[in-house]
């Protein structure tokens, strides 16, 4: 895309590309007809079941961090979870995505009462979850109306039809944010007379042209590019940049062949070393923040926050908080855009390429836990249209009002949510609970013909501002997305996302991907942060290396893992 004259032939031509991608698009193949007008779900009965209980605490791993969360879920929808179903949650929260943790508890044998995994093949060996299937027959009725026909997904095995994980992924997401871009400034794109941001030198050329201009922003030197590479960050932003802008989408480390679905490590395809070539050019053009691959996630979003870095590669989530400081700082101006770069204009994003309904990773009810039926009802009570319409809209008469039976959030209330950073952490609203089982995505209706989400393009157009607004229009557009190909100019991923496979643990597989992550997250940066000169030699060293490891072995077994996922989903 050439955002303006191009915009329209780039979205009709992307039809006729079939590479594969696409991470977390809008989960078109579970056919539970969520897109649609949703029937009432009575809950009454199912909560006259929780009347004269006794007050239980379930205790929980998450394998990944939440900076919103309140303990003993004092919130005010926190309040109303536990008022309604008696049920507090002690959670623990990892910043390793539990690769560390789990293996701990395999190794103890000891478990929390439920366990948020990426990834439970470990945990499935180990005997350590119970098959969720029956409960969710007997006890679920709203789990089982969300998931519809997609719960076939869930079943763990041709062999073991059990249900272990239950997806905590949006159905039926028809997302108002793309997931991944290069995020570039408001100011920068206005100062420079909105010029064409189609490709990585176009990106780089913006960042430098400005960045010349203004080698100091308020006091502090200029920041061109930065990225937030810590922990398993690395891999979802600056690693899977190879994905994103080469036509390909987030598949973990492996790229899968759309027709074959032959699986290569994503690093060995040829095009991808342009790719990094390109981190490479900008260091040495001192473009490139010098930080990027030492800095915390902290100091990222601080760097956001201040006003001086001039644009970022990443998906949307980590730009929250940095987005979240500028406008509560009134640097409206130095909030970001964001736009479907690729590598040259051969390329296209898949940000919304459909993976159907999301399973492998979610949540699980381990063998420890006292009370499986309890917790079942208390998954199924959180599925439920009042409590999903309560976790995105809030409480009613607090945080919204009903307006001729429609809901309405008052603009002091907009202002809140638009401008405070502390805004989830303080109602509870958002994914502090929604996290824990699935829940309806964005665009999917409720019984009264509204959207479960807030996420609707009228309210995301309200909710801009007028800095957004006037860079947006000069590119023709109303939102973001729509300088982005949509879920409808993609085939549905028919392996879904090839991360949330579960790989045997203490596999081959698991030991030589280990051992090719290791290798990866220490040369490719070693190649960017080199001379241009050497670039070459180091990168022909990287995969040297790989092959050491005989890294074709684990292609080959993950191959394998993928066929048997596509077959399992087909029958």
């Amino acid at each position: 895309m050439a955002i303006g004259k191009k915009l329209v032939k780039f979205v009709f031509i992307i039809g006729l590309l079939f590479v594969i991608a696409g991470c977390q698009g809008s989960d078109e193949e579970a056919s539970n007809d969520t897109g649609t007008e949703q029937e009432t779900t009575d809950n009454s009965a199912e909560n006259t079941e929780t009347d004269g209980l006794e007050p239980v605490t379930f205790t929980l791993f998450d394998s990944d961090t939440n900076p919103d969360w309140v303990d003993d879920m004092d919130t005010p929808v926190g309040r109303k979870i536990k008022e309604d179903t008696g049920v507090t949650l002690e959670p623990e929260f990892d910043i390793e995505g539990g690769q560390t943790k789990i293996p701990l508890m395999v190794a103890s044998g000891e478990y929390p009462d439920l366990i948020v995994s990426k990834g439970a093949g470990q945990l499935v060996d180990a005997g350590a979850l119970i098959d969720l299937l029956p409960l969710i027959e007997e006890h679920a009725p709203n789990l089982q109306k969300m998931l519809g026909d997609g719960i076939n997904r869930l079943k763990w095995s041709e062999d073991d039809p059990s249900i272990y994980v239950l997806t905590t992924a949006a159905i039926d997401n028809q997302a108002m944010s793309p997931g991944y871009g290069a995020w570039v400034q408001h100011a920068v794109m206005k100062e420079l007379g909105y010029p064409e941001l189609r490709t990585l030198d176009d990106l780089k050329n913006i960042i430098s042209e400005y960045k010349e201009l203004h080698p100091q922003i308020d006091g502090q030197e200029t920041i061109g590019l930065t990225m937030n590479t810590d922990s398993w960050r690395i891999q979802a932003s600056f690693l899977n940049s190879g994905f994103m802008m080469t036509g390909a989408g987030d598949d973990g480390e492996y790229y899968i062949d759309p027709e074959t679905y032959e699986a290569t490590l994503h690093y060995r395809r040829p095009i991808e070393k342009e790719v990094f070539q390109w981190y490479n050019d900008l260091n040495n053009e001192g473009l490139l923040d010098p930080e990027t691959f030492v800095q915390k996630s902290d100091q990222y979003d601080a760097k956001l926050a201040s006003g001086r870095v001039l644009a970022t590669i990443g998906p949307d989530y980590m730009m929250n908080s940095g987005q979240e400081a500028l406008r509560e700082a009134g640097l409206t101006d130095r909030m970001y855009g964001v736009y479907p770069v690729t590598l040259s204009e051969d390329y296209v994003n898949h940000s919304y390429q459909s993976i159907g309904l999301q399973a492998g990773w979610g949540i699980s009810i381990s063998k420890d836990c006292e009370d499986p039926v309890r917790a079942i009802k208390f998954l199924d009570y959180l599925a439920s249209e009042e409590t999903q319409i309560m976790m995105n809209w809030g409480i009613e008469g607090e945080h919204y009002d009903i307006v001729d039976g429609k809901r309405v959030i008052p603009q002091d209330e907009w202002d809140k949510r638009n401008s405070d950073k502390d805004y989830l952490k303080n109602t509870g609203i958002g994914y502090n609970f929604a996290r824990f089982a699935p829940r309806y995505g964005d665009g999917v209706l409720d019984s009264t013909g509204q959207t479960y989400t807030v996420n609707t393009r009228e309210i995301a157009i309200q909710n801009q501002t007028e800095i957004e607004k006037e860079v947006l229009a000069a590119y023709d557009m109303e939102l973001w997305k729509d300088a982005y190909p949509t879920a409808d100019d993609f085939p549905v991923k028919p392996w879904g996302a090839a991360y949330n496979i579960s790989i045997p643990a203490n596999s081959d597989l698991q030991v030589l991907n280990q051992r090719a992550l290791d290798i990866t997250k220490k040369m490719v940066p070693e190649a960017v942060l080199t001379t241009p000169a050497n670039f070459d030699s180091v990168w022909d060293e990287f995969m040297s290396s790989l092959e050491s490891i005989n890294i074709e072995k684990a292609e080959e077994e993950y191959t394998n893992l993928i066929k048997e996922k596509v077959e399992l989903w087909s029958n």
